[in-house]
């Protein structure tokens, strides 16, 4: 796929941090118009977000989608569960992965793909509070790093 084609809704910045990933999916969502209307104003929220496989169907739980202005008014549940379009294999894969070996498959991003909301999804592992140290203490020193190779070419 080109880069072109694809446009970043909202990123899970969480995701990145609090869990090392092993595998990433990438799959459709079943969605209603007006959740559509409020991707593209990009209401979104997904840091709580992660999938659950019910009945050899993979959904996801915990994506915020505010209603628009026009619907503020009626019964919409911007918390509801929505189903992921994934193959079977990759269900199965997700399934496995989430029963036998004690990981999380959570959402790292919802994406625009050629007019298709697609959700990146990943099988990770959450990270101790002492792994995500060393994470910023290696950002830190890289950026360091770069800095002061930065001023010394000049």
């Amino acid at each position: 796929m080109s880069a072109k084609n694809q446009k970043i809704i909202t990123i899970n910045k969480n995701a990145k941090r609090n869990y090392s990933f092993s595998k990433t999916f990438q799959a459709g969502i079943s969605l209603l118009g007006w959740e559509v209307k409020s991707l593209r104003e990009s209401k979104i929220d997904i840091k709580d977000s992660y999938v659950t496989i019910r009945k050899n169907e993979a959904f996801i739980i915990g994506v915020k989608i505010d209603p628009p202005p026009s619907l503020k008014n009626e019964s919409t549940d911007p918390l509801r569960s929505r189903k992921l379009l994934l193959n079977k294999k990759e269900i199965i894969e997700i399934q496995k992965n989430i029963q036998q070996k004690n990981l999380t498959c959570i959402s790292t991003q919802f994406l625009w793909v050629n007019n298709k909301v697609k959700v990146d999804i990943a099988i990770g592992k959450g990270k101790k509070l002492r792994d995500q140290r060393e994470d910023i203490k290696k950002r830190d020193w890289q950026r360091n790093q770069d800095r002061i190779f930065k001023n010394s070419n000049k």
